[in-house]
Parts: structure tokens; sequence; C-alpha cells
């Protein structure tokens, strides 16, 4: 094979579901032996284009090559025997078989319909031994072992394959410093021995210790290649972020009172890590991260849905760290779930049942529910937060996504919440139902409610928010006025690249 033909190669590789295009016209070549880091947003495109490379989905459009031969999986498995090795975040292993068994499986050595243990052992060695020393035992169950081995299982697996391509897909939110440096180690070993790695990861000091060449997908479309050596990183933030906020982001005017929330050193069980913040009466605060920051199990934590280890949580001066969710919301916290199909809503239920089941006083005497009452009642949210549907009685799986976040919401202020925390409150939503998202939070603010707004959009929390903190690895950095940052700021906060001044 010519030194000059990549290992991959995708022309015009596009892809729509429904409305949504995910990948637009994608061009994207990775050469033998090298490490190649895809960047981008939550949403880019990034995991789609890989799910076409491994063959998890076709593409509505373009060609793909390996080794310059033409490329285009049916499935998993063909992607899998063309040298294709997927290794998504959440590992895909077996944990009650041994090691030896999880890198072998699919492709057992056998002989007459019997397993050739020998056999089995000597693969499974030979392929952790090119790993390094790993100290990991073909006897071994996986299940005993920690994240970070549990990981180089997988890519032992891939190596038993004969994978061209190994794509890692976020590899280290889940390790430990000393388990990410054995896990470079091994890349390192890969991409020297001719295996090309592509690299997915929101960290960009990690993509700069370990990547020779990245690609960054922003929309579904590559926005900017090059080799790590020769680009600074405030360059790939840029392309990562890419875009103005627009006046899209109704900014209503609003005074910030006393403080109602104060969160002091907060740990979970795994997230956040010592994050502690101050939230005050009219104030909407924006809190930015990646995928795996810990940004929902804060959130969560203060609402009392996961447990926590230590720290101090205080609602309207009464101080409780380890509250439930339905003393919560009797101190007026709210919670809007990042997802409202599983966890915000009852989606076969409809949009009266989903808005009032928490609070029936304002409708019932004595024990008894007045039909007339409630239906009024309703009516009067669906009108005040624009929900668009056949009336209360609709089922809320027969709106549309917009609409249902907008139950989600309607439901929390019902409950008449002073603390609203939303966890990705626009996600899945259109455009017009995002601006009205907007306006309600801003309506929210000048009425003394105090705003959490989680999201991975950065435009928007520019847009809307006061001030804005970022969760990297489960620490909360000091907020900052939104008027006195930049994306960038934020973005090099986010991946780790700048330290916060605090």
């Amino acid at each position: 094979m010519p030194e000059s033909v990549p290992r991959l190669r995708m022309e015009g590789v596009a892809k729509r579901f429904g409305g949504i295009v995910a990948v637009d016209g994608v061009g994207f070549e990775v050469l033998a032996g090298e490490v190649h880091a895809l960047v981008g947003e939550n949403g880019a495109g990034k995991s789609t284009l890989m799910k076409i490379l491994s063959g998890a989905i076709l593409p509505d459009a373009g060609s793909l090559f390996l080794d310059g031969e033409p490329y285009r999986p049916k499935d998993p498995r063909e992607g899998r025997a063309r040298g294709i090795a997927m290794i998504y975040q959440e590992l895909n292993l077996a944990h009650d078989l041994t090691v030896e068994a999880n890198i072998c499986l699919g492709i057992e050595p056998a002989r007459r319909g019997f397993l050739r243990h020998g056999e089995i052992r000597r693969l499974a060695r030979d392929a952790l031994a090119e790993l390094g020393d790993t100290g990991i035992e073909p006897d071994e169950t996986v299940g005993r072992l920690g994240p970070g081995p549990r990981q180089l299982v997988e890519i032992a697996r891939a190596l038993v394959s004969r994978a061209r391509i190994v794509v890692l897909d976020e590899p280290t939110s889940s390790l430990s410093a000393e388990d990410t440096r054995l896990l470079f180690a091994v890349v390192r070993r890969l991409a020297a021995s001719g295996v090309s790695v592509v690299y997915i990861s929101h960290f960009l000091e990690e993509v700069q210790e370990i990547a020779d060449r990245f690609t960054v997908l922003r929309d579904g479309r590559v926005v900017g290649s090059g080799r790590i050596a020769e680009t600074p990183l405030d360059r790939i933030i840029a392309l990562m972020v890419g875009r103005e906020v627009q006046d899209l982001f109704p900014h209503i005017p609003h005074e910030i009172g006393e403080p109602i929330l104060d969160v002091n050193d907060l740990w979970g069980k795994k997230l956040p890590r010592g994050a502690g913040v101050t939230l005050h009466r009219g104030e909407v605060l924006g809190i930015f991260g990646l995928v795996g920051a810990g940004r929902t199990e804060f959130l969560r934590a203060i609402y009392g849905l996961d447990p926590v280890r230590s720290g101090r949580i205080r609602v309207a001066g009464i101080e409780d760290a380890g509250r439930l969710p339905h003393e919560r919301i009797r101190q007026g916290v709210g919670l809007l779930s990042e997802d409202r199909k599983l966890e915000g809503l009852a989606v076969d239920q409809s949009i009266a049942d989903n808005l009032t089941y928490g609070r029936m006083e304002p409708f019932s005497r004595f024990g008894v529910i007045s039909p007339p009452k409630r239906r009024r009642i309703v009516e009067e949210w669906m009108a005040r937060l624009s929900i668009r549907g056949r009336g209360p009685h609709q089922a809320v799986s027969a709106l549309s996504g917009g609409n249902q976040q907008k139950v989600a919401l309607a439901r929390i202020l019902y409950w008449e919440a002073d603390v609203v925390l939303l966890d990705e409150p626009t996600r899945g939503v259109d455009v017009g139902s995002k601006v009205e998202i907007y306006r309600l939070i801003g309506d929210l603010a000048v009425r003394g409610k105090a705003v959490v707004f989680v999201s991975s959009y950065l435009p928007e929390l520019l847009g809307v928010c006061d001030r804005i903190a970022t969760m990297h690895r489960g620490e909360l950095s000091v907020p900052l006025e939104t008027r006195a940052t930049t994306p960038e700021a934020i973005m090099a906060l986010a991946t780790g690249t700048r330290e916060d001044a605090a």
C-alpha cells in the first residue's frame, strides 16, 4: 500500500434523522499509525460519524475507503471483520466472564464444536503483552477490575480482532490520573505498531498530549483540521465554539436580591467534588461543562436524588444536606431533569396529571377534587407557557418535544418553586420553543426566583445568564460575570486548559 493512501478516507458523508442533520457532507482522513483527535461540542456529529464508520448506522450519502479500498459496512459485525474496533465510554464487557473470555468473545477458536481453551489463553496473553506491563491476568474476572484495566481489556480484544482502526470515545472520563497515564502508553504503542487511533475527547489537554493531528466538527460539518504541534489550543477552542451569540436570547431586566441557596464543599458518591456556589433571588446562574463533568450529579445532589458524602446545603437560611426530594419540594426547590421522558414526565399520562399530581390543594377540599377547577388551573398554565395541545387531558406523549419540556417547567412553577434547577432545558426542542424557554427564565428572575441553568450550549448561557460557572471533572469554578467573560475563556476552563483564577 503506498504511503500516500490514508488508512481511512471519508468523502461527502451525510446522515439525517428526520428533520435533524447530524452529519453534513463530512470529509475525514486518518493515516496509518497516527492518533487523530476528533473534537467538537456536544451534538457536533462526532458519535454519528463514528457509528457510520463502525457499521452501526448507514450513511444517507458519501463514500468510505479503508486502505484505498471501498468500504460500506452493513452492520457492526462487518465493521469489526474489516478491522474497525469501537471502544465506547460505556464499555461493552461481560463482567461475569474472565478477561480471556472477554478478549476472545465472538471469535473463540474451536475444533469440532469444542472451544480450544489453550489457544484462547495464548491469544489473550499475546494481546495483553502487546499492551505492555498492565498487570492484568487472563483468568481474572472482569467485574473485579477497575475502570482503567477494563478499558485495556477492550483494547486487547481489538488487537485479537486484528483491528486497523481503534476508536476511543471519551476514554478517560472515568479514569484516575494513573489509569490515564497507562492508557496513553498503550495508545502510543498501538500507533507505533501501525494501528490508527481515533481519539474523541473534550479534554483538550489530553488531545495536546496524545494526538498527532485533529479534526473539529461543528453542527455536523468539518470546520478545521491540522497538526496538534502546529496549532495553539486557543485556535482549536475557537473552532469548537465558532458561533457568535445572536439576538435570539431575550434578556429581561431584573434585580438580584438576597441569597436563597448556599452550597459549600459538596461531595457526592463520585461527583461532584467539593463544589460550592451561592445563588441569589432574581439571579440566573449558568453552569457549563462537557459530558461527564458532573453538572447533572451536582443538581441531583442538591435536590436529594443522589447521596451526599459531605458538604453543606442551605436553602432560605435552613441548613440540611440530607433532604429527600419531597422535602426539597416543600422547601421550594424544583428540578427539571435532563431526561424528561425517563425522569421528568409520565409521558403516558395527561398534561393535567403531569402538572398537578404533586400539588392538589388548589382544586380540592376535604380530600374531594373539583375537576372543573382543576381544568381551569391547567388551562391557565397552558396559556401562560404557550403549551400547544388539544387540552388538559391530552397525553404528554402526543406533544412535541418543546411542548413536553414546557409541561415539565409548568409543573415546577405550579409547585411554586423559589429555586429552579434546570438541567439542559432546551435539549431536543425547536428554535421557537427555545426562545420561549429563554423568555420564561427571564420572567422567573423578574419574579424573584433563583435559577440554575445547566447547558452544553455555551451561546445560550452567555445570552441568558447573569453569571456562569464551569464544571470540570466534578470541580466547580468561581462564577464569572457574563459580561466580563468570553466563550474561549469558558471553554478553556471546561477542557482543563486554564486554571480557575480563584
